[in-house]
């Protein structure tokens, strides 16, 4: 599947809104979190001059846990109100690249392609979602699926 690779990413510090609830609900409340936390982008001043929405996730047949954030190149000594800021240290993902209009069909072709190359997630690791916002085509825009794979 030429959309898949292995990609290696550095650390991460990330600022954002977090959701935790029922997987059956996890989709749409994602979607609310997004617009949520692009609302409040302008609480990061400085901080958040990138125009990629990093969105990492962990969940299980129950559960999920999904935040909406903004990388920062620095820690903050202030966070706004009911923002925390997390790091994701480096790590190989599986990766997919798709849009926001066709994430299950993303993923389904990351999985695909991770059992043909025998890659095994790294269950104690976070996934992620990367969304290349333009603002003028928002309607439509590149997502990449990161999957965190053992070594």
């Amino acid at each position: 599947m030429e959309n898949c690779s292995i990609v290696s990413r550095p650390s991460l510090h990330l600022v954002g809104i977090s959701y935790c609830g029922p997987y059956a609900s996890f989709p749409d409340e994602a979607i609310r979190l997004q617009t949520e936390f692009m609302a409040r982008k302008h609480e990061l001043n400085e901080a958040a001059k990138s125009t990629v929405l990093y969105c990492p996730y962990h969940g299980n047949e129950s559960f999920a846990t999904f935040w909406s954030c903004f990388k920062v190149d620095y820690k903050m000594e202030e966070t706004p109100p009911g923002m925390v800021q997390i790091s994701i240290p480096p790590h190989r993902y599986a990766m997919a690249a798709c849009s926001n209009k066709r994430i299950g069909e993303g993923y389904e072709q990351l999985h695909a392609w991770m059992n043909e190359q025998g890659l095994v997630k790294r269950e104690n690791a976070v996934s992620l979602e990367l969304f290349y916002m333009d603002e003028q085509h928002f309607e439509e825009e590149p997502v990449e699926l990161l999957i965190p794979i053992i070594d």
